[in-house]
């Protein structure tokens, strides 16, 4: 029987939606709620435990939303080993869980959260066990995460019916929060974590801060600036590619959110799931999403993104998706598709195919897109 250890922090990525970057803090997680925000760690958590079947496993954690509310709801056997101090859980919480499971004699803990609870989680069990994380946060640089839910879901499978993997050390990363502040995105390596190793559904570090040629972002923009139509509402997703086209527009939006643009002037800035429904209501007219992909992972949408919410996408339409990316940061993927995880599987199964990719002034590349599968069967 594999034992398999489940930590959840209830409130990992509950700011994306609402563009607060981050999940960490109480005063966060009051203004996130506060806007509107919905957790979504646990139902993330329950998308890939969905996987497993009775027969053959038993869940170790602790009590309620950290994990055995989960169990429960999927009728999967589950052993409590304690129960968080406080009402809300915290920090300290996750280590407790991780010391607690390994005590137990888990096989593996899964978790579900972001780039601070991969570091709560290597500051409590560092390598002794071996761990793999389900995306849930908004920022998640390390290379302890499965792509997705299902593509965690995937190594669980494989794991109950043990057919076991090869284990290697992978980076744990973290926001460096002084270039954070000076408004640039550089994760900073932590430390490691212990994870089976399945190439096909587990995530790249993010090479966040990493050089890039200018140049082609340029060329890039060019090309995109003489697509640009009157009238028409442009959501334009976070990064430095991004970035650079509305520095050739004269325009300085924000490097990790979401701005919306309409005839050439910025309508609003960073701004959250429930702002851009209001201006899609307003505008009334036809709107288009411009978004790049994540150096190293290759995620166009559910990371650091997640204002694009999946109501949105579909209101807008695929046909109305223009993907920009430098042929530099396409061939560091060493040929792996682009990722989805919109946090929407329907929706990510209606958006894989193969699509086009402005990498340079006139230039397009057809490159597939699509998520991972959520059974070994089908791989």
């Amino acid at each position: 029987m594999l034992r398999l250890g489940i930590i959840i922090n209830p409130f990992a990525g509950i700011g994306g939606s609402v563009a607060l970057k981050g999940s960490d803090g109480a005063a966060t997680r009051a203004l996130a709620l506060k806007r509107g925000a919905t957790l979504r760690a646990a139902e993330r958590m329950q998308r890939a435990l969905s996987a497993l079947s009775p027969e053959g496993v038993l869940l170790l954690g602790f009590d309620g939303a950290m994990g055995g509310d989960t169990a429960h709801q999927l009728g999967l056997p589950f052993e409590s080993v304690g129960a968080t101090k406080t009402s809300v859980s915290e920090g300290s919480d996750t280590q407790h869980a991780a010391q607690r499971l390994v005590a137990a004699g888990v096989d593996l803990i899964v978790f579900a959260g972001g780039d601070g609870t991969a570091r709560n989680i290597a500051d409590a069990v560092g390598v002794s066990v071996p761990v793999i994380g389900v995306p849930a946060g908004v920022k998640i640089h390390s290379g302890v995460y499965a792509n997705s839910p299902e593509a965690a879901g995937c190594i669980l499978q494989r794991l109950a019916r043990r057919q076991w993997a090869p284990l290697v050390e992978r980076e744990v990363r973290d926001i460096d929060e002084q270039a954070f502040r000076m408004g640039q995105v550089r994760a900073i390596h932590y430390s490691e974590l212990l994870v089976p190793e399945e190439p096909q559904w587990l995530q790249e570090v993010k090479n966040a801060g990493a050089a890039v040629d200018e140049l082609l972002q340029l060329d890039v923009a060019a090309s995109v600036l003489e697509q640009l139509e009157p009238g028409v509402l442009y959501l334009v997703g976070p990064g430095s590619t991004t970035q650079v086209l509305l520095g050739q527009l004269g325009l300085s939006g924000t490097l990790l959110g979401v701005d919306i643009l309409l005839g050439g002037e910025l309508l609003a800035i960073d701004v959250g799931a429930q702002e851009i429904r209001h201006a899609l209501d307003a505008h009334r007219g036809e709107a288009r999403i411009i978004v790049t992909a994540i150096g190293g992972q290759g995620h166009i949408f559910g990371r650091g993104n997640q204002q694009l919410a999946p109501d949105i996408i579909r209101r807008v339409g695929r046909d109305k998706i223009l993907l920009i990316a430098t042929t530099e940061k396409l061939q560091a993927l060493n040929g792996r598709p682009l990722q989805l995880d919109t946090n929407d599987p329907a929706l990510d199964q209606q958006l894989a195919g193969v699509w086009p990719v402005i990498t340079g002034y006139q230039q397009q590349i057809l490159y597939p897109v699509g998520p991972t599968s959520n059974s070994e069967t089908d791989t």
